[in-house]
């Protein structure tokens, strides 16, 4: 676990000394020895924020610092720290400290500083995980897609549910399939099992997922809630925590069972691609 925390360490350290460069998760995800899908999601459950969020909040201070001690001219800073303008600059400015750019030239202004993490994992138990590790062979999937930006997607993705549930397109929605796309972007999927046999609904592609080792979580109870508290199990406590095995791939798959009588004893799976060290 240490050397995963490590590299980690290494990807955030990387940020706070590129702050006034132009930062691509690609890269900061290559230092995490991560693929940006998993960096995003490993990230957000560890420090209850998206990366982006991160680097605008390290920028904001820095910035904030800067204007406070020396004379730069806000318009420097705006383009020192990444923003296109300076009302956009200015906007956020006031949004992270209350107050504008130029008042915190002003002596004793009042602001607000986020410091840099550093990423220290303590796993104190009493947390269950019901798991598998299967050999699961290729398999292609039927149904339809939307991108999402992974910093608004967890309130997206159940509007495209509900979106769905109001004309199915011929689909059960059997699966929820995550794949990254583009750093911060990814596709998701609303899915089923693809037949050869079956014509494909007007809207619907086919994708197929490789086999594989995947480790398969089940989770016990209501949906969303169930089903997000073991995706955060999985990403601040498995993972940080895996041995033996790494991820592998960009993607990850939801499994969803009918609804129980019961919505206790509703059943969804989680599953994650893995390769053996």
């Amino acid at each position: 676990m240490q050397g995963w925390i490590e590299g980690f360490q290494r990807s955030v350290d990387y940020i706070e000394q590129n702050l006034t460069e132009e930062l691509d998760i690609g890269k900061i995800a290559e230092i995490a020895a991560l693929s940006p899908y998993y960096f995003q999601r490993i990230f957000g459950a560890l420090c209850g924020m998206t990366v982006g969020e991160y680097i605008r909040a390290r920028r904001m201070t820095a910035a904030a610092q800067e204007l406070a001690a020396s004379d730069i001219k806000v318009i420097d800073a705006a383009v020192k720290y990444g923003y296109d303008s300076p009302d956009s600059f200015a906007k956020a400015f006031q949004r992270f400290h209350g107050i504008s750019p130029s008042q915190a030239h002003d002596p004793g202004a009042m602001l607000r500083s986020f410091a840099p993490l550093h990423i220290k994992i303590s796993l104190e138990g009493g947390n269950m995980l019901d798991y598998r590790i299967v050999e699961k062979a290729p398999f292609t999937v039927m149904g339809i897609r939307r991108k999402f930006n992974s910093e608004t997607s967890y309130q997206e993705i159940p509007r495209f549910w509900g979106e769905w549930a109001q004309d199915m397109k011929g689909l059960k929605g059997v699966f929820g399939v995550c794949i990254d796309s583009e750093g911060k972007d990814f596709d998701y999927w609303i899915a089923d099992l693809y037949s050869p046999l079956e014509d494909i609904p007007e809207g619907c592609e086919t994708c197929q997922i490789p086999g594989g080792l995947w480790a398969e979580f089940r989770c016990r109870g209501s949906l969303p809630e169930s089903l997000q508290k073991v995706n955060t199990q999985i990403f601040s406590e498995w993972l940080p925590s895996l041995t033996g095995y790494e991820p592998a791939g960009s993607y990850s798959v939801e499994v969803y069972s009918p609804p129980a009588e019961d919505p206790a004893d509703t059943e969804s799976f989680i599953w994650i691609p893995l390769r053996k060290l």
